[in-house]
């Protein structure tokens, strides 16, 4: 039998534990477009509108709530997330803003998602969260995040698969799929605390 793995598991929200392809109803209804997810080349949602990203800031400040609210679970995200509570430590580390919070947790609450710590950062440079919960690994759907979190921390990052984050990725970067393949690579990944040295 494997040994229990106790890891600190660093985990975005948005495009993650969430549906990816939630905020592109929103965004049509609002903008009058026919976009489809896979439309997304970019991160950058305001270049796939054609807007600016003024005009974007000020969408997500007025609708953000409701996209929190209404946003699906991505996959099994729910189901893998509780099997992990008694295991690993989950902190759940979001671009979101604090004022989202209460939004947050009722989402959480609402679909049993469990969590050790939940810190929205309001800004899409998750290093020095990453580093203060000390994370083991990281699970996100921004390339960007992936490559610094990956080159900065040296841990291994699971990026979800999305049209938005294509290109070549560095070893530590693994493209993944569903949570279901998640699951199999928490289970199996090198990760260094476990090996005796410092992460």
């Amino acid at each position: 039998m494997k040994p229990e793995r106790t890891l600190t598991i660093g985990i975005d929200i948005d495009g993650t534990v969430t549906e990816p392809s939630s905020i592109v109803p929103m965004m049509n209804e609002s903008f009058g477009k026919h976009l489809r997810y896979e439309d997304c080349f970019v991160y950058n949602l305001a270049e796939v509108y054609g807007i600016s990203d003024e005009a974007f800031v000020d969408w997500l400040d007025k609708h953000g709530e409701r996209l929190y609210d209404e946003a699906p679970v991505h996959g099994t995200a729910d189901l893998i997330l509780r099997s992990w509570f008694n295991r690993h430590r989950l902190i759940y580390i979001s671009a979101r803003e604090a004022r989202h919070r209460e939004v947050t947790l009722n989402w959480f609450s609402r679909y049993r998602i469990p969590f050790h710590e939940l810190d929205l950062i309001g800004s899409h440079d998750k290093l020095a969260a990453a580093q203060r919960w000390h994370v083991d690994l990281f699970l996100e759907d921004r390339l960007e995040n992936a490559l610094q979190l990956s080159e900065a921390l040296e841990i291994p990052i699971l990026l979800f698969d999305t049209p938005y984050n294509q290109g070549t990725l560095p070893e530590l970067v693994h493209r993944v799929h569903s949570w279901e393949q998640v699951d199999a690579l928490v289970e199996s990944l090198p990760i260094k605390r476990l090996l005796g040295s410092q992460s």
